[in-house]
């Protein structure tokens, strides 16, 4: 159960939460929600829900630390960024995380049509920095943080992964001075060109309105492809879509970002499955859909996300 209350107590109840834990084993998986910023977010005009971005936390229980795998993930659920589906692309696949023994934060970002973008890729940028900037008191690692999406959140977690800002040593806010680059992304059907021809126009509608609105220039389109930002710098990806998903077809969204990666030589493991619509979450009732959470488990044990980080083997 997410819990609001009084932004104080919340920013000290998050960074309270592993010695909770540790005191009280049982309360280990009992989330918690905090803001994002102490006071209010900047360019939020006012304090309403819709206006305060926060992570809620997710935490499994490791009876024995050293076998923790100190590997965080930050969810951010789909939703057209017109609303966030927060329940199937948020708190189950958090739950699915903690069953691998990996810290999950579910991100709340702010949409449209009252913000547009940058407020969406600021949010999740300062989600990654809170995570890496309190890591020691969450028990996970600085350098262990990835991103996952799904549609609209998978282009949320790939321009995290392409748009990054660097440390800043100088920031007067602590939080300010961690990296926002996530180490590894995890993309699910995701939006990822605003320039390929959409085959779905009523989609396309709904995506510009939630994320620019009627400034719909080319310019602004090639910013927020992350398909045309990647770099040898990007960090590594796994991404899942379907043939059948003519929301955002794998063509014109996953493959293309794939795509782009190998010609940066980043590593990266693509799956497009022959069935399933849009929007599965981790659908665990589809026999041969339903195998994709198995798929990214084998992918992140096998880049050593899922043992114990080297200082503590």
């Amino acid at each position: 159960m997410n819990r609001w209350c009084h932004p104080l107590v919340a920013v000290l109840s998050l960074l309270a939460a592993p010695a909770i834990a540790q005191q009280h084993p049982d309360f280990a998986t009992e989330p918690i929600t905090a803001r994002l910023w102490p006071g209010a977010a900047p360019g939020a005009p006012g304090n309403a829900p819709e206006d305060v971005p926060t992570i809620t936390l997710f935490r499994p229980f490791a009876p024995d630390a050293s076998k923790a795998t100190r590997t965080a993930v930050i969810v951010a659920p789909g939703g057209g960024y017109l609303s966030l589906a927060d329940n199937h692309e948020g708190r189950q696949v958090a739950n699915w995380l903690n069953s691998l023994g990996v810290t999950a934060f579910v991100l709340k970002y702010r949409v449209g049509p009252k913000y547009r973008y940058p407020v969406e890729l600021k949010d999740v940028q300062r989600a990654i920095r809170v995570v890496r900037s309190r890591a020691a008191e969450f028990g996970i690692a600085p350098d262990r943080i990835g991103v996952m999406g799904f549609s609209a959140g998978g282009h949320l977690s790939a321009m995290a992964g392409t748009h990054y800002t660097e440390a800043n040593p100088s920031a007067t806010d602590a939080i300010e001075r961690a990296s926002s680059r996530p180490d590894f992304m995890v993309l699910g059907y995701p939006l990822i060109s605003y320039v390929a021809n959409w085959s779905n126009p009523g989609f396309r509608e709904m995506a510009n309105r939630g994320l620019i609105g009627s400034n719909d220039s080319l310019k602004l389109r090639v910013e927020i492809s992350p398909d045309m930002a990647v770099t040898k710098k990007t960090p590594p990806a796994f991404l899942f879509s379907t043939s059948q998903d003519d929301a955002l077809p794998p063509q014109d969204n996953a493959v293309l970002f794939y795509l782009a990666l190998q010609k940066n030589h980043i590593p990266a493991e693509l799956h497009v499955f022959q069935n399933g619509p849009h929007g599965v979450g981790l659908d665990l009732g589809d026999p041969v859909l339903g195998e994709w959470p198995v798929l990214l488990r084998n992918w992140l044990a096998v880049n050593g996300w899922l043992s114990a980080p080297r200082s503590l083997q």
